[in-house]
């Protein structure tokens, strides 16, 4: 009968080792889960504000953009109306003439 307490005992035993063999990993695993999701999330609120940052500047440029091309209408106009007057009074302006060398 001693034999049997000694048989209860080592399954018991081996019973605990199994449990604490499964048990340890998954601990680790859950643990690894919890900190892998806090990256991930701390990673999207990164994103979101990157891309925020990202339209601003986007629209800022393009306002950049169509004042130049405000400027570059009025300059190449302005240089039209300089060219016709040249062409007007014979190829110079203010009344000159152009000398060739």
């Amino acid at each position: 009968m001693l034999m049997d307490e000694w048989a209860v005992v080592g399954v018991i035993v081996v019973l605990f080792g199994l449990i604490a063999a499964i048990v340890t990993p998954l601990l680790k695993l859950n643990t690894s889960i919890t900190q892998l999701t806090c990256a991930v999330s701390v990673l999207q609120k990164n994103i979101e504000g990157l891309t925020t940052k990202n339209s601003e500047s986007h629209t800022k440029l393009w306002e950049h953009n169509s004042k130049q091309d405000s400027a570059i209408t009025d300059h190449e106009t302005r240089i039209q109306i300089i060219e016709k007057e040249k062409n007007d009074r014979g190829g110079c302006l203010n009344g000159y003439k152009e000398t060739i060398f």
